[in-house]
């Protein structure tokens, strides 16, 4: 099968891409560096949204498949978000159930791997990789209101 190729549109301060429905994430792949292993339904937005704080990627697990490996990390905590399905998630040698809106943090050194129960859904995720104790400020703290009414009309649509 032949990937599609992912091309992001860009304006000055931002970038979006259309990667089709979690359903669809099946059809990209991802090799794995330290394991000869290409994992399928894994894409990583690093480059294609050209990101500066953190490294997201989208994942989809079959039914009844597992990641075939174990990682951690030197200095990123993974933020798990799962949008579909059902699994277990494993860090160290402790096991706890995962669907449709759970969250996990896992510390750098944790070794985490995860697994797709179900026998006809997807496990679908959304996973935050950013360097840990790095967040100085709260999301509120940050944002800045702009003193402008809202409107929709004449704008540039890409």
């Amino acid at each position: 099968m032949t990937e599609p190729a992912l091309t992001a549109k860009t304006g000055q301060n931002f970038a979006t891409a259309d990667l089709g429905a979690f359903s669809q994430l099946r059809q990209y792949t991802f090799a794995a560096p330290a394991v000869p292993i290409e994992l399928e339904g894994k894409v990583f937005l690093n480059q294609l949204l050209d990101l500066t704080s953190a490294e997201i990627s989208l994942n989809n697990i079959p039914p009844g498949k597992s990641v075939p490996f174990y990682h951690k990390h030197w200095l990123n905590e993974e933020i798990y978000i799962f949008v579909r399905g059902q699994g277990e998630f494993q860090v160290d040698d402790c096991v706890f159930p995962v669907q449709e809106g759970t969250a996990v943090r896992v510390s750098p050194e944790g070794e985490r791997c995860l697994r797709n129960t179900s026998d006809v859904e997807d496990l679908c995720s959304i996973v935050i990789q950013s360097r840990a104790s790095s967040y100085r400020g709260h999301t509120i703290i940050d944002g800045v209101a702009v003193e402008k009414k809202v409107s929709w009309v004449g704008k540039k649509r890409i």
